[in-house]
């Protein structure tokens, strides 16, 4: 596996494209074909993203893949990591990773895979780690510019942090989410395709469906699903995406 090299604000590194071809060389990344006729959705971000604390692995992807299908769209998420036993488990998810981190890791896969749409749930190691929470808004805005940068087309669904158990953990889980809301309208009246996906609401995880006090247990992952879903709703009622190409 290639070793660790420096990302480089503004462009890509040349030397990651090439890890990127090794990364598809060894199977770990599906090269993207545009006539496959799905919606390329990759859900990007921590644990919560692989779905850590579900009986099934999967998170909140199962469910969400059931509803669009039920809606007669043909969906495909896509990712560089495999995680729960359902035909579809790609994902971007990595456990312990900060925002910035995360965002390494997307670098690597982001423009080999083209995804339509960025299902974005990063920043809760930030909050866990008490790392520079002042500076999460701004970690957050460079790695969706960089996801706009390598996929101009797409949009992204950014996500506010899930509630913590820990009430030290959560105040700073809520002063991450002020920054995550304010980034979200700021690009959004940069015209950027983004849309907030707010998690930390009355119809998003709560206290009591939280396994170990960070990660949701199964009920818990479903109203994160019906929420992406509602996120994925509305990206289709401004115009964002054109199902029409992704119907079954």
């Amino acid at each position: 596996m290639p070793s660790e090299t420096p990302i480089l604000k503004g462009f890509i590194n040349p030397t990651l494209m090439l890890e990127v071809d090794w990364y598809m060389s060894q199977g770990y990344i599906e090269k993207y074909h545009p006539s496959g006729g799905a919606l390329r959705l990759m859900p990007l971000g921590g644990s919560v993203t692989r779905g850590v604390g579900s009986s099934h692995g999967t998170g909140y992807r199962k469910l969400l893949l059931q509803m669009l299908e039920q809606q007669g769209v043909n969906a495909r998420m896509v990712g560089s990591r495999k995680d729960g036993p359902i035909p579809n488990n790609e994902h971007e998810g990595w456990r312990g990773f900060r925002i910035d981190e995360i965002e390494k890791k997307a670098r690597r896969s982001v423009e080999g895979l083209s995804p339509d749409l960025f299902m974005v749930n990063a920043g809760s190691n930030d909050c866990l780690q008490d790392f520079e929470v002042e500076g999460a808004g701004e970690r957050m805005s460079q790695m969706v510019d960089f996801l706009w940068w390598a996929c101009p087309q797409s949009s992204v669904l950014l996500s506010t942090l899930i509630v913590s158990a820990d009430k030290q953990v959560d105040s700073v889980v809520r002063a991450i989410n002020t920054q995550f809301r304010a980034l979200a309208e700021k690009k959004a009246t940069e015209q950027k395709k983004i849309i907030l996906v707010d998690m930390y609401s009355s119809e998003g995880p709560d206290v009591r469906d939280l396994v170990d006090g960070i990660h949701p247990d199964d009920e818990g992952y479903d109203k994160m699903a019906k929420l992406w879903f509602h996120g994925i709703q509305e990206v289709i009622h401004k115009g964002f995406i054109d199902t029409s190409k992704y119907k079954f």
